[in-house]
């Protein structure tokens, strides 16, 4: 706490008569304008303040930048602030296109120009590795202080340079605008006692920012969105409350086959009962022909996940079409299916290539979905075994195999670090295991599991650089070598990225 700033309020005692932590001054005070200068960025996009020596984390600022700024919240060592007035202008400050973006939690960087945001990213991915992984990357400074040493020792830290992990350049897109092939926006009533409202959530609430035309989404998606809003003020439909628990209709959801152009449309239910339901079928049809297939989940659970465990089609097919680099992909409405198809095709052959497939591998694909990674990795492989705890992406997955002709990939339904296990009880070897988990990471009987069948490689793809650092970690004390990381932008404008790994057996 910068002390000079102390404003002399209430204190605390603690043991021994020591100020209680949570109850020292702090250097600024609630609505207090201060000037501040931004030296980083969080994970979640906040710029990162310093003001006297104190840190505020300000949203909407970029490196580089002074600001004024209003203080909002006060803790002992650091604040969060509002953004006032930029007082000097990063260079990489950009006019933002979006009208709603400053209410609208689904983009955080669209003030961020686009290649400086992919080079945050790649030092985003850097940066986990080293504080989490306790990693070696090529072309960083050499960690400092007392604990290196201490680190060292207790990870077996490589020495020199020449092991050292490449990071590689993010990937990026030449067209980073209208690539998500889905939308699920949420639906209730306006704060204002407004009618059937469906968008965003707000930044940092479940307040919804009503939507028409979102910049990141497929226009088809965009139009799904807006037809179902309307059919569903002229029924009358009553919008769910988080609250209450009442209402009829909690999510739209919106599938766009980029390809074929097929469009399946998700009416997420609080009842079994949809009102109108041969209405609703009539009036989407009649809207929008291209749609293929209209579904209804049911969710009567009061809760924040979106999907309840029933699914029902109304009309058309149960799935929709779609295809990534010549293969064709069956998809239902609750199966996992990456929302960026032209970055999905660069991340699966970036996986494919580290695999380092001859034609005579065999592969485990953890985590495998509906089979996209397990259909391209088979293409060059010997045979595939492919786990998913989704029955139905299972069901997908078996579906699309067959779809496409390819007969040597197996899949079964199960969480990995159940089923795997199991398969290694049963003789099941794998000369490569490629991992694809959510973004909480692997699960501990899962590494446990790759450790002991020993595979000469293990190819990681992430969704979350924390996750994948401490997996590496583990990983890598078990005997791999972390050789190289690739991140690749899927999802531009906000903070996510997305990372290929490849680990090499030490012994090899």
């Amino acid at each position: 706490m910068h002390k000079g700033k102390s404003r002399g309020g209430k204190r605390g005692a603690g043991k021994a008569g020591a100020p209680a932590p949570d109850l020292v001054d702090a250097p600024y005070r609630k609505n207090e304008l201060v000037t501040a200068d931004i030296i980083g960025l969080t994970h979640d996009g906040e710029g990162v303040g310093r003001a006297d020596g104190f840190t505020l984390f300000i949203q909407g600022a970029l490196p580089g930048e002074r600001v004024r700024a209003k203080v909002m919240k006060v803790k002992k060592q650091y604040g969060y602030a509002r953004l006032e007035e930029i007082l000097e202008a990063s260079p990489s400050r950009i006019d933002v296109s979006c009208g709603i973006y400053k209410e609208c939690g689904g983009c955080q960087l669209q003030h961020f120009d686009y290649d400086p945001q992919l080079e945050w990213k790649r030092q985003h991915v850097v940066d986990n590795l080293v504080r989490i992984g306790k990693l070696r990357v090529a072309g960083e400074e050499e960690r400092g202080g007392a604990g290196k040493a201490e680190d060292d020792a207790e990870h077996g830290n490589r020495a020199g340079g020449t092991d050292a992990i490449i990071v590689h350049p993010t990937i990026g897109m030449d067209e980073p605008w209208r690539y998500r092939n889905k939308a699920a926006v949420p639906v209730g009533r306006g704060a204002e006692g407004e009618g059937l409202q469906a968008g965003f959530y707000a930044r940092g609430s479940h307040r919804i920012i009503d939507m028409d035309d979102c910049l990141i989404q497929h226009e088809l998606n965009d139009e799904v969105i807006r037809v179902v809003k309307r059919i569903g003020r002229e029924l009358e439909v009553s919008p769910y409350d988080e609250e209450t628990g009442r209402g009829v209709l909690r999510h739209v959801m919106a599938r766009t086959g980029v390809v074929t152009g097929e469009i399946m449309v998700v009416l997420v239910t609080n009842s079994r009962k949809l009102p109108s339901a041969d209405r609703w079928v009539e009036r989407i049809r009649e809207e929008m022909p291209a749609v293929k297939s209209i579904v209804q989940n049911v969710n009567e659970r009061k809760t924040n996940v979106i999907f309840g465990d029933e699914t029902r089609v109304l009309w058309g097919s149960e799935v929709i079409y779609d295809e990534l680099d010549g293969i064709r992909f069956a998809i239902s409405a609750r199966s996992f299916y990456q929302v960026n198809p032209l970055q999905t095709v660069k991340l699966y052959r970036k996986a494919v290539e580290y695999a380092g497939l001859t034609g005579t591998e065999d592969v485990i694909d953890a985590y495998c979905g509906i089979g996209t990674i397990s259909l391209f990795l088979a293409r060059k492989a010997g045979r595939v075994y492919g786990v998913e705890i989704v029955p139905e992406a299972i069901e997908d997955a078996a579906r699309n195999a067959e779809l496409n002709g390819i007969k040597n990939a197996t899949f079964e339904a199960g969480p990995a670090e159940v089923v795997i296990p199991r398969w290694r009880e049963e003789g099941v070897t794998a000369d490569i295991i490629v991992v694809d988990p959510p973004r909480k990471g692997c699960d501990q009987a899962l590494l446990e599991t790759i450790l002991a069948m020993e595979p000469k490689r293990v190819v990681y793809v992430s969704c979350n650089p924390s996750t994948l650092a401490r997996d590496l970690r583990v990983l890598e004390d078990g005997g791999y070598r972390t050789v190289e990381v690739t991140p690749v932008d899927m999802f531009p404008w906000t903070t996510h990225v997305e990372c290929c790994s490849l680990l090499v057996r030490k012994d090899n």
